[in-house]
């Protein structure tokens, strides 16, 4: 009764419910906010940060074909005041380098090393490393003192990103290079033998990263008979995936692989000594890239690339040179989507008895028979089932 008499109360209104979610609608609950005892904390960032590179992001990629490193250093500053120091300095770049924690960016005609902000190291994401090789990035630069240096302030979105999965933190990758156009798969016939089940390995790993494929079959001069060469790797080409052979020694098939790789940003991967870094220096000889022997003992190379490096040929055209990897890991892929990367295998899995045939010992699988009429090539079907038995373990 007393509530009812007081809801009859001329002018009566009732109080409005307290909010609890962040940003109020009701202006007159901001006060209640702040009256409460919340210490205050500092901004990393003015108010309108956020919102201009935001604004510089979405400009970067809204028009394809654009530099992103140019488009990005001319919209820097946007919606800075000119009196800010960060208006002066704030400007962009591509990761060259990365070693103990500080990178090498270039910025225009010039490289500055930085250092990485600590927020950036703190943010959640599917990867360990937040600044990767290729990387183009929003630098901070100090140009007071002797030496000019900076900091990453922030990552821009990447297009395309090679992983693999990390050493201690198995379910977390490693990026290892960041806006690549094409992963260039560099093997060699001999010293070491040319192993087909790795070329398979990385061209999953290229259709997975969205990386266009190139195969390139090194010291060609080696092989005593080229016909077996290209035998063995009819596969790929019926595949439709460029196969180039070559020789720094000869000189065979450079000018081929140099085309395919101008006005690209192409990955090199493959094992040590199948000569990655040999090819690059007779491509491009202004690279001028350390080169090493081949073991005899071992036939295999020694190791003359020791972290991934962005290599500039021009302003269109750059190649990362990468480090030795003998196993391209394939973290995070399913037994059952595997055959899709294989697509002489995906396109007959439709065929299969069961929907969820593995290819292996089912009855009525289309693709152990197209295996036993020779439709399928036998070590690509090799490689299908060691990565498979890999990923299901």
């Amino acid at each position: 009764m007393q509530t009812a008499r007081k809801k009859m109360k001329r002018g009566y209104a009732p109080k409005p419910v307290r909010r609890r979610d962040w940003l109020p609608d009701a202006p007159e609950a901001w006060d209640e906010w702040d009256e409460m005892d919340i210490a205050t904390q500092e901004r990393v960032m003015p108010l309108d940060e956020r919102e201009r590179r935001r604004t510089l992001e979405q400009a970067l990629f809204a028009q394809p074909g654009t530099d992103p490193v140019a488009a990005a250093a001319a919209l820097a500053n946007s919606g800075q005041p000119d009196e800010s120091p960060l208006a002066a300095m704030d400007t962009a770049g591509t990761v060259l380098e990365i070693s103990n924690g500080l990178a090498q960016v270039e910025l225009g005609e010039r490289v500055v090393r930085c250092t990485i902000r600590g927020a950036l190291n703190g943010q959640r994401s599917l990867y360990t490393n937040p600044v990767t090789v290729g990387d183009q990035v929003v630098v901070y630069v100090d140009s007071t003192g002797d030496d000019e240096q900076g900091v990453i302030q922030e990552v821009l979105p990447r297009r395309t990103v090679l992983a693999r999965p990390d050493v201690h933190a198995s379910h977390l990758q490693q990026a290892l290079v960041a806006n690549a156009d094409q992963l260039l798969i560099v093997a060699s016939w001999r010293e070491p033998a040319l192993w087909p089940e790795l070329l398979d390995r990385y061209l999953v790993a290229a259709e997975r990263f969205r990386l266009a494929p190139v195969i390139c079959v090194n010291k060609i001069d080696l092989a005593e008979d080229v016909a077996e060469c290209h035998g063995l790797l009819s596969p790929y080409r019926i595949l439709r995936y460029p196969v180039v052979l070559t020789s720094a020694v000869s000189g065979a098939g450079l000018d081929a692989l140099g085309m395919l790789m101008e006005s690209r940003t192409t990955v090199l991967s493959g094992l040590s000594g199948v000569g990655k870094s040999t090819l690059l220096t007779a491509i491009y000889p202004s690279l001028d890239l350390r080169t090493g022997e081949t073991s005899e003992r071992k036939h295999e190379g020694k190791h003359t690339t020791t972290q991934a490096t962005f290599l500039r040929v021009d302003p269109r055209t750059a190649v990362v040179d990468t480090p030795g990897i003998r196993s391209l890991g394939l973290a995070g892929l399913r037994p059952e989507e595997l055959a899709a990367y294989f697509p002489e295998i995906g396109d007959l899995a439709l065929g299969c008895r069961f929907s969820d045939c593995s290819h292996r010992h089912e009855p009525g699988c289309a693709v152990q028979s197209a295996l036993e009429t020779g439709l399928i090539a036998p070590s690509r079907y090799h490689s299908y089932a060691k990565i498979y038995e890999e990923i299901s373990s």
